[in-house]
């Protein structure tokens, strides 16, 4: 599982509250009696979502307790049901593209692997050594994590993988961009016609705030799994995790372990 937050380091309470993994992005929803599918950001859906469990809509101390949680049979992710929503109409009113979190149940995560919020914050350069500016969001898209920079060169995109991450590494607070892989004359995101790829984090929910919940980690290419760690300096990073969210291994990154 990977916390997903704006802040460095370990993800801090907020209010009291323990800190939270991200496990799940609602996707899609079916019958009368309220079930969501939902996209995984865990590498253990079959703990996270058992009956019973407890889960909460991002940035709320909304209780969501598991009633029901099965496999999608015809695709990827799961469709879960809650005991709190009896039908359709309130699970769309209460949970479209909602992310889904846990209380942090402080289980160690493999070694070279890291939460979201350990990658939020580090400095971004390039292979040439041109500062580029700071991570400061991640998102899942096309099955690998994407770390948003922001910098001199304005904010862009940066996929989570091998040939275009060269090199991760939180303890030394870097991540090393080959910027002949990455295309940066195209159109920055901060043009207002940019339009981010479909599985964007949904522009309704804001950015989270340094100390806000994060996702759980999971190995690289997972969402419900936390960034895996990108490649070292001589092996290209792939992607992080979320545990959809786990933390991101020493390759490239991607998100719940």
């Amino acid at each position: 599982m990977a916390p997903r937050t704006a802040s460095r380091g370990e993800d801090s309470p907020r209010d009291g509250r323990p800190p939270r993994l991200t496990v799940a992005l609602v996707r899609g929803f079916r019958g009368l009696r309220g079930q969501v599918r939902v996209e995984l950001l865990t590498d253990h859906p079959e703990d996270r979502f058992r009956a019973g469990a407890r889960l909460f809509p991002e940035g709320t101390d909304e209780r969501l307790t598991v009633a029901e949680a099965v496999p999608v049979a015809d695709g990827r992710g799961w469709w879960l049901r809650f005991r709190e929503i009896g039908d359709r109409t309130l699970a769309e009113e209460r949970l479209r593209d909602r992310y889904l979190e846990i209380e942090d149940p402080g289980e160690p995560r493999e070694p070279g692997r890291w939460f979201w919020h350990e990658l939020v914050g580090l400095a971004a350069t390039s292979t040439a050594g041109e500062p580029l500016g700071e991570i400061v969001d991640i998102y899942r898209a096309g099955g690998a994590e994407v770390f948003v920079v922001r910098g001199p060169r304005g904010e862009f995109d940066v996929p989570g993988v091998r040939g275009v991450v060269a090199e991760l590494a939180p303890e030394r607070g870097v991540m090393v961009v080959d910027l002949d892989s990455l295309a940066l004359d195209a159109r920055p995101v901060d043009d207002e016609d940019y339009v981010r790829p479909r599985d964007r984090r949904p522009r309704k929910q804001p950015r989270r705030r340094p100390g806000a919940p994060a996702p759980d980690a999971v190995p690289p290419g997972g969402s419900d799994r936390g960034p895996e760690p990108p490649p070292t300096a001589s092996e290209p990073a792939a992607a992080a995790s979320s545990d959809p969210g786990e933390p991101p291994s020493a390759t490239p990154p991607v998100p719940d372990a």
